[in-house]
Protein backbone atom coordinates (compact mmCIF):
# COMPACT_ATOMS: atom_id res chain seq x y z
CA UNK A 1 0.00 0.00 0.00
CA UNK A 2 1.11 3.58 -0.56
CA UNK A 3 1.96 6.04 2.19
CA UNK A 4 -1.39 7.83 1.76
CA UNK A 5 -3.25 4.54 2.22
CA UNK A 6 -1.27 3.76 5.38
CA UNK A 7 -1.95 7.26 6.67
CA UNK A 8 -5.68 6.87 6.04
CA UNK A 9 -5.85 3.47 7.75
CA UNK A 10 -3.91 4.55 10.83
CA UNK A 11 -4.91 8.19 11.18
CA UNK A 12 -1.23 9.20 11.12
CA UNK A 13 -0.08 11.96 8.77
CA UNK A 14 2.25 10.94 5.90
CA UNK A 15 4.84 13.39 7.19
CA UNK A 16 4.88 11.56 10.54
CA UNK A 17 5.17 8.20 8.77
CA UNK A 18 8.23 9.52 6.93
CA UNK A 19 9.64 10.63 10.31
CA UNK A 20 9.09 7.11 11.70
CA UNK A 21 11.08 5.82 8.73
CA UNK A 22 13.82 8.41 9.32
CA UNK A 23 14.30 7.38 12.97
CA UNK A 24 14.21 3.65 12.17
CA UNK A 25 10.75 2.75 13.49
CA UNK A 26 9.14 1.97 10.15
CA UNK A 27 10.75 0.17 7.22
CA UNK A 28 8.94 0.58 3.92
CA UNK A 29 10.07 -1.10 0.75
CA UNK A 30 10.56 0.83 -2.48
CA UNK A 31 8.43 0.09 -5.52
CA UNK A 32 9.97 0.02 -9.00
CA UNK A 33 8.99 3.67 -9.41
CA UNK A 34 10.79 4.61 -6.17
CA UNK A 35 7.64 5.22 -4.12
CA UNK A 36 7.40 3.90 -0.59
CA UNK A 37 5.38 0.73 -0.22
CA UNK A 38 4.03 -0.83 2.95
CA UNK A 39 2.78 -4.30 3.69
CA UNK A 40 -0.26 -5.09 5.83
CA UNK A 41 1.84 -5.51 9.01
CA UNK A 42 2.79 -1.81 8.79
CA UNK A 43 -0.72 -0.87 9.96
CA UNK A 44 -0.29 -2.74 13.24
CA UNK A 45 3.26 -1.46 13.63
CA UNK A 46 2.22 2.18 13.24
CA UNK A 47 -0.62 1.70 15.73
CA UNK A 48 1.83 0.05 18.15
CA UNK A 49 4.25 2.96 17.75
CA UNK A 50 1.44 5.44 18.49
CA UNK A 51 0.40 3.52 21.60
CA UNK A 52 3.96 3.35 22.89
CA UNK A 53 4.46 7.06 22.27
CA UNK A 54 1.25 7.79 24.18
CA UNK A 55 2.65 5.93 27.20
CA UNK A 56 5.60 8.31 27.23
CA UNK A 57 8.30 6.17 25.66
CA UNK A 58 10.86 7.96 23.51
CA UNK A 59 11.45 7.00 19.89
CA UNK A 60 14.84 5.58 20.93
CA UNK A 61 13.17 3.30 23.51
CA UNK A 62 10.56 2.24 20.97
CA UNK A 63 13.20 1.46 18.35
CA UNK A 64 14.92 -0.86 20.85
CA UNK A 65 11.65 -2.40 22.01
CA UNK A 66 9.87 -3.08 18.69
CA UNK A 67 12.04 -6.06 17.61
CA UNK A 68 11.36 -7.73 20.97
CA UNK A 69 7.62 -7.10 20.67
CA UNK A 70 7.63 -8.57 17.18
CA UNK A 71 9.65 -11.58 18.36
CA UNK A 72 7.05 -12.34 21.04
CA UNK A 73 4.37 -12.24 18.33
CA UNK A 74 6.36 -14.74 16.29
CA UNK A 75 6.97 -12.21 13.52
CA UNK A 76 10.73 -11.95 13.95
CA UNK A 77 11.94 -14.97 15.85
CA UNK A 78 15.42 -14.76 14.36
CA UNK A 79 16.02 -11.31 15.90
CA UNK A 80 17.46 -11.24 19.38
CA UNK A 81 16.34 -8.64 21.87
CA UNK A 82 19.23 -6.41 22.75
CA UNK A 83 19.84 -4.94 26.18
CA UNK A 84 18.17 -1.53 26.54
CA UNK A 85 20.43 1.51 26.39
CA UNK A 86 18.53 3.10 29.30
CA UNK A 87 17.08 0.32 31.47
CA UNK A 88 16.31 2.70 34.35
CA UNK A 89 14.37 4.99 32.03
CA UNK A 90 12.46 2.01 30.68
CA UNK A 91 11.67 0.86 34.23
CA UNK A 92 10.38 4.35 35.09
CA UNK A 93 8.16 4.30 32.02
CA UNK A 94 6.87 0.85 32.96
CA UNK A 95 6.09 2.05 36.47
CA UNK A 96 4.16 4.99 35.00
CA UNK A 97 2.22 2.66 32.70
CA UNK A 98 1.31 0.42 35.64
CA UNK A 99 0.07 3.44 37.64
CA UNK A 100 -2.07 4.52 34.68
CA UNK A 101 -3.51 1.02 34.36
CA UNK A 102 -4.46 1.05 38.07
CA UNK A 103 -6.16 4.44 37.72
CA UNK A 104 -7.96 3.35 34.54
CA UNK A 105 -9.21 0.17 36.21
CA UNK A 106 -10.55 2.12 39.20
CA UNK A 107 -12.22 4.61 36.86
CA UNK A 108 -13.75 1.78 34.83
CA UNK A 109 -15.17 0.20 37.98
CA UNK A 110 -16.60 3.52 39.15
CA UNK A 111 -18.21 4.19 35.77
CA UNK A 112 -19.63 0.65 35.62
CA UNK A 113 -21.06 1.01 39.12
CA UNK A 114 -22.52 4.40 38.26
CA UNK A 115 -24.15 3.03 35.11
CA UNK A 116 -25.57 0.07 37.04
CA UNK A 117 -26.96 2.45 39.66
CA UNK A 118 -28.48 4.64 36.96
CA UNK A 119 -29.88 1.62 35.12
CA UNK A 120 -31.62 0.40 38.26
CA UNK A 121 -32.77 3.89 39.00
CA UNK A 122 -34.32 4.52 35.57
CA UNK A 123 -37.39 2.51 36.59
CA UNK A 124 -37.34 3.85 40.13
CA UNK A 125 -38.37 7.07 41.77
CA UNK A 126 -36.04 10.06 42.18
CA UNK A 127 -35.58 9.04 45.80
CA UNK A 128 -34.33 5.62 44.70
CA UNK A 129 -31.83 7.29 42.35
CA UNK A 130 -30.47 9.37 45.19
CA UNK A 131 -30.32 6.27 47.39
CA UNK A 132 -28.42 4.29 44.77
CA UNK A 133 -25.91 7.08 44.29
CA UNK A 134 -25.52 7.48 48.07
CA UNK A 135 -24.82 3.72 48.37
CA UNK A 136 -22.29 4.02 45.57
CA UNK A 137 -20.52 6.89 47.31
CA UNK A 138 -20.64 5.17 50.69
CA UNK A 139 -19.74 1.61 49.68
CA UNK A 140 -17.65 2.28 46.55
CA UNK A 141 -17.82 0.58 43.16
CA UNK A 142 -16.61 -2.81 44.46
CA UNK A 143 -19.66 -3.20 46.70
CA UNK A 144 -21.95 -3.21 43.66
CA UNK A 145 -19.83 -5.97 42.12
CA UNK A 146 -20.47 -8.09 45.23
CA UNK A 147 -24.22 -7.46 44.89
CA UNK A 148 -24.10 -8.42 41.21
CA UNK A 149 -22.21 -11.63 42.02
CA UNK A 150 -24.84 -12.58 44.62
CA UNK A 151 -27.55 -11.83 42.06
CA UNK A 152 -26.06 -14.28 39.61
CA UNK A 153 -25.83 -16.92 42.33
CA UNK A 154 -29.43 -16.67 43.56
CA UNK A 155 -31.02 -15.54 40.28
CA UNK A 156 -32.41 -12.28 41.64
CA UNK A 157 -31.54 -8.75 40.64
CA UNK A 158 -30.48 -6.03 43.03
CA UNK A 159 -33.69 -4.22 42.02
CA UNK A 160 -35.74 -7.23 43.16
CA UNK A 161 -33.89 -7.25 46.50
CA UNK A 162 -34.62 -3.52 46.95
CA UNK A 163 -38.33 -4.17 46.51
CA UNK A 164 -38.29 -7.11 48.97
Amino acid sequence: MKIGDLAARTGVAPRLLRYYEEVGLLHPFRNANGYRGYGEPAVDRVLQIRELLETGLTTEMIRELLPCIEATKGEAEDRACSAPADPDGLRRQLSGIERRIDVLQRNRQAIQAYLRACGEAEAATPAAVVGALDRLRRDGPDAQSDVDARSREDGSSSRERQVQ
